[in-house]
């Protein structure tokens, strides 16, 4: 028996409200037995359909869900992991199968200190990887993109031109710096994803920008650009240092680059790579993420790898223990550049963990491809009903016997009156002209809607 906590990053270090729909990927995980603790009860459709995947039975799983706490079961509340009728239901739970004895690992999707003192409050800490380090707060630190850059040096793994400021002053200066060999800058918060606290910032109007991870963009006055530079820390310190609470990584921007990934699994006993792949922005924002990663050259392929490998056995020293994803970009000459560290369980984990190796085996003839999707801006899609339906129509569901079709990562919440609902999805495909059939055919029904509506 595993116990599973499907949490989010601490509302302590980044305030997120509503993510109960995002953090139940924690069910792609669970096998017969197993214990999750869960911040609302889950999608029933979305729980018949995970586990008719892989293969488990839902009625053998111990579902749990803490009380709601401050935000009322959207999210899970770190300080109801140790609430009394949490730990009272759960070891109820466990006495009937075995008790503690029986739990093999407490898994968690975010490195929380809160799930330390859940799993001591069983007696349970030597069965959390990284118990005492996670205890004092170690996630924030392995999670921050500032030290980030500060272990990369230690670990001697290449990292873009670049440094961490701490003062608007300071950060005007190594912009104006920066600046001098980049026509543009990245800044970035040292807690968010996604390229959503990436702000890039253009003194070249001529860049092409679309394909960074940035999901804001401010174009300076090139008259003045030593006063456009501080006239921006002006106006966006507060945004950038989360209102002064971190410190701030300043980068430059490397035009036409891909941006690629190596995630590790890390123990007490050695390091592991587990996959590699590539993600995709449209509009700098986050689009496409493919697994596996299969077109990079044998040299570009052992950067990463070496690059990896060096990030994940540093973090392993300063006291990690779980899944750490090595984040890289490679440039147009064929440098690996690592950008960040992720040491909790990303939103990759799913894609190659469970969707390609346990439900596709991708990399058995003959081979698949997984590429994770969101849904577009400019299609509406009504419902879940709806877009299962759709797949059932179409004839693109997930098909165990051609390996290819698609799969739906998580619940479909139902939008506000006259939007769609945001939600990934996975294509699994042989060959890229599948991908672009399965794409067409639910653009042409969903972009239609759209149309049909307005």
């Amino acid at each position: 028996m595993r116990i599973i906590i499907a949490n989010h990053i601490d509302p302590s270090i980044r305030n997120r409200t509503d993510l109960w729909a995002w953090t139940q990927r924690a069910l792609w995980g669970a096998r017969n037995g197993d214990l999750v603790v869960l911040c609302a009860p889950p999608d029933p459709h979305f729980l018949r359909y995970a586990t008719a995947l892989t293969g488990t039975d839902p009625s053998q799983l111990h579902l749990v869900t803490v009380p709601s706490g401050q935000y009322g079961h959207r999210l899970l509340d770190p300080q109801m992991l140790t609430h009394p009728a949490l730990i009272d239901q759960v070891r109820s739970v466990l006495a009937g199968h075995g008790g503690t004895r029986a739990v093999q690992e407490v898994w968690t999707l975010w490195p929380s200190a809160s799930a330390a003192r859940f799993a001591t409050a069983l007696g349970l800490a030597e069965k959390l990887p990284g118990a005492g380090f996670l205890t004092q707060g170690g996630g924030e630190l392995v999670n921050n993109k500032t030290v980030f850059r500060m272990l990369a040096a230690a670990a001697a793994a290449p990292v873009a031109a670049g440094t961490v400021v701490r003062d608007p002053g300071e950060a005007a200066a190594a912009t104006q710096r920066l600046m001098e060999n980049a026509g543009a800058v990245v800044v970035k918060q040292a807690h968010n994803g996604a390229g959503v606290g990436n702000e890039l910032l253009v003194a070249d109007p001529s860049l092409a920008t679309g394909h960074a991870g940035a999901r804001h963009q401010h174009q300076l006055d090139g008259a003045d650009l030593t006063g456009g530079i501080a006239a921006y820390w002006s106006e966006r310190w507060t945004w950038a240092s989360a209102d002064g609470r971190f410190p701030v990584v300043l980068e430059e921007f490397i035009p036409d680059a891909r941006t690629v990934y190596c995630e590790q699994h890390l123990t007490d006993t050695g390091i592991q790579p587990t996959e590699m792949g590539e993600l995709r922005y449209t509009s700098r924002r986050l689009s496409h993420e493919s697994v596996p990663l299969r077109d990079l050259t044998p040299a570009v392929q052992k950067q990463l790898l070496d690059g990896s490998a060096r990030l994940a056995a540093t973090y392993r020293d300063v006291g990690y223990r779980g899944c750490l994803s090595t984040d890289a970009i490679v440039t147009p000459q064929g440098h690996v550049l690592f950008t960040e560290v992720n040491a909790q369980v990303t939103g990759s984990w799913h894609i190659y963990e469970v969707f390609a190796h346990h439900i596709v085996h991708a990399n058995t003839a003959p081979e698949r491809t997984v590429t994770e999707s969101h849904v577009p801006a400019h299609w509406t899609v009504p419902d879940g009903a709806t877009f299962h339906r759709t797949l059932t129509e179409l004839g693109l569901g997930y098909d165990p016997a051609t390996r290819t079709g698609v799969i739906v990562s998580m619940p479909i919440v139902a939008p506000p009156a006259g939007s769609g609902a945001q939600f990934t999805f996975s294509t699994v495909y042989d060959t890229p002209a599948r991908h672009n059939a399965i794409w067409n055919a639910l653009e042409t029904r969903f972009a239609a809607a759209c149309h049909a509506a307005a």
